[in-house]
């Protein structure tokens, strides 16, 4: 039994919000667990973003998401909640998805009813399969799990297709489907993420997207509505991206990156962060002399 899953589920049943910021890779995940979060939120778009270069449009695999999902488990000891896109394929996809992110140490696997590939829930162009093939998905992922406590997070994207009734419905299906979290993507306003939390009688997951569909709203706000999680994405990816653009403009313009130093971790603080003492000690342990 992986004791962080259980420590997760049990952390879900009890009152108060979970804040889960985005990961796209081990760096980002240490610095989320040295800022004392709770979980984090390993993001398939910032994956695509910073492994591809690509957007967010369904160019990850499974294998390449499971192994990202190993490294970043390994690298904390905090819940990582795994965006697995729509389970990579059919109900047998989502078999052998859960059995391998499972494998890899995740406390939380999120599956979505968007056709494949799919793309950003904040993207147009959007859509979803038919109700019955994400009921069956859902059940292989319920049925998949060796561990009890790894949760089951059903996200329907079908709010900006089809609209907010029937985003309820089918999150209500997804409910008696065997799913543990739902979350509704792309909500419009606020009354609508207020809405949900009058049908939904199972934890339920906001999504804040800066620039997105969704109004941004604060962790105690939507804690006040009724929500277990709110996660914020990219929110890393996109200061980082912003940061690395600053960077290079400078020494581009300058030919150094003196006058960016106050930004930056120095040498021997980025070494410290990530733990190169215990690694000398190991050094000390083992290395004959």
């Amino acid at each position: 039994m992986n004791s962080i899953r259980k420590k997760f589920k049990e952390r879900v049943s009890q009152t108060g919000i979970i804040i889960a910021p985005g990961a796209y890779d081990s760096l980002t995940s240490v610095l989320i667990e040295q800022a004392g979060f709770e979980a984090l939120y390993m993001t398939g778009g910032g994956i695509s973003y910073t492994t591809l270069g690509k957007p967010d449009i369904g160019l990850m695999t499974a294998s390449e998401m499971a192994t990202r999902a190993s490294y970043i488990c390994d690298a904390v000891q905090i819940p990582v909640i795994a965006d697995a896109d729509t389970g990579y394929g059919n109900y047998l996809n989502v078999m052998r998805t859960v059995k391998d992110f499972e494998r890899a140490g995740i406390s939380a696997i999120q599956l979505e009813d968007q056709d494949f590939p799919k793309r950003c829930g904040h993207l147009r162009d959007k859509n979803v399969i038919p109700l019955s093939e994400m009921i069956g998905k859902i059940k292989a992922a319920v049925d998949t799990r060796v561990d009890e406590n790894l949760l089951i997070i059903a996200r329907t994207d079908s709010r900006a297709i089809n609209g907010l009734q029937e985003a309820i419905e089918r999150a209500q299906c997804y409910v008696e489907a065997g799913a543990d979290i739902i979350f509704v993507e792309a909500l419009e306003n606020k009354d609508e993420f207020s809405i949900i939390t009058n049908y939904i009688q199972k934890p339920l997951l906001a999504n804040m997207v800066e620039g997105g569909k969704s109004p941004l709203m604060s962790a105690s706000e939507l804690d006040s509505m009724g929500y277990k999680i709110v996660i914020f994405p990219n929110s890393v990816t996109r200061v980082v991206a912003k940061a690395a653009q600053d960077l290079f403009h400078e020494l581009k313009e300058t030919g150094t990156t003196a006058g960016m130093k106050d930004q930056m971790l120095n040498f021997s603080q980025l070494n410290q962060l990530l733990g190169i003492q215990r690694y000398h000690e190991i050094e000390e342990k083992y290395v004959l002399r």
